[in-house]
């Protein structure tokens, strides 16, 4: 798919935008803070979950404005049909509660990843291997939605019925027995779900992976891995998993959470050339183990869906040296799909092979070119 048009308003710095652009490699050009990456994050909602700075919907609406925001693309598959209009945003009268619509009819945020894959990088991202098992649950999550839209209901069923949970949990010695067993079959039933994609997902990935080189991007080695940081073996049972809830109830009522389960799984990631874990490797080392990593992931969905996803790149040429950047253009141009690239300067993207849709943009205001 090809996002052939994007319109803004009223979002983050943007009163309004109109964007066209075509298939290939897409470079936004601009000073910090100009609004680069506000195009980006616009883009990252026409997907499911919170977009790529997990931003709350109030903040996402440009100061001074008196209503909501909207954001408005337009995707192009086979060329011999017509557009698929998404869009979504938030009304004034109702800032927390999103909105989403496909072809003009109202929708569950959930139904965008039947139409449209992304997947992004952005600098925040550089140290994922080093930050919390939370982070790298999410980024993997994110990987699995592209892969399997049905993940994000699952995901948003699970946390529902362990919050449910919880609250009876909080007072053990009250909590109706048969409404437990009720909520440990919901988070079971979804658990195992959201459990056997992730391992789909890793498995498709390291088979990606294993045809890649290991230069000019470094190659990681993935691994699930429980809380403990122990390899994960077969994927969870929703039988065991019912029996390990009912098993943890009092564990779980003295710590105030669910203590074990999906949720509380790992991604593990070595540097498959020198066999180190990703947190001990080199800044640049983790970098482009992602890049490698996202460029897998890529073709791992194109294969699996037909489609490639729309990538969203933001800064990525600046960190690295002339040969991998031109590595990188030449392996998003190559692979066909679409890829949307931020730099501070102009010149970074001169040696991308076309087509490249070119914007400048400054002051929250976007130009050709």
């Amino acid at each position: 798919m090809t996002l052939i048009r994007l319109s803004l308003t009223d979002f983050r710095n943007h009163a309004g935008a109109d964007l066209a652009a075509g298939p290939g490699l897409v470079a936004l050009h601009g000073d910090n803070g100009a609004g680069k990456t506000n195009i980006l994050e616009a883009i990252s909602l026409l997907a499911p979950g919170r977009g790529l700075r997990r931003a709350a919907l109030p903040d996402m609406v440009r100061d001074g404005a008196t209503g909501g925001f909207a954001v408005f693309g337009e995707v192009q598959g086979d060329p011999a049909l017509a557009p698929v209009a998404l869009g979504t945003g938030v009304e004034p009268s109702a800032p927390g509660r999103r909105i989403v619509r496909i072809n003009g009819s109202a929708a569950a945020a959930t139904a965008l990843g039947d139409w449209l894959a992304i997947l992004w990088l952005t600098p925040a991202m550089d140290r994922l291997f080093v930050e919390t098992a939370g982070n790298r649950r999410r980024f993997l999550d994110r990987l699995v939605l592209a892969l399997d839209p049905r993940h994000a209901q699952h995901g948003n069923r699970y946390e529902a019925a362990m919050r449910a949970r919880g609250k009876l949990l909080a007072d053990l010695s009250t909590a109706d027995p048969q409404w437990l067993v009720s909520l440990e079959a919901q988070l079971a039933e979804h658990g195992a779900a959201i459990d056997a994609a992730r391992q789909r997902t890793l498995a498709a990935l390291s088979a990606e992976l294993a045809e890649q080189p290991d230069a000019p991007f470094a190659r990681p080695l993935l691994t699930l891995v429980d809380a403990e940081g122990a390899p994960r073996g077969a994927a969870h049972d929703a039988a065991a998993l019912r029996d390990l809830f009912a098993a943890r109830r009092r564990i779980d009522a003295a710590a105030g959470r669910a203590t074990a389960g999906p949720h509380r799984d790992d991604l593990a990631a070595v540097h498959a050339a020198s066999g180190r874990a990703a947190a001990r490797c080199s800044t640049g080392e983790q970098k482009a183990m992602l890049l490698s990593l996202v460029l897998a992931h890529s073709d791992c969905v194109a294969r699996d869906r037909g489609q490639r996803p729309i990538l969203l790149l933001d800064e990525v040429a600046a960190h690295l040296d002339p040969l991998r950047r031109a590595a990188l253009y030449a392996r998003l141009a190559g692979q066909g799909g679409q890829a949307w690239l931020t730099g501070t300067e102009a010149v970074l993207f001169d040696a991308m092979p076309g087509p490249v849709t070119r914007f400048r943009v400054a002051g929250g205001r976007i130009a050709s070119g």
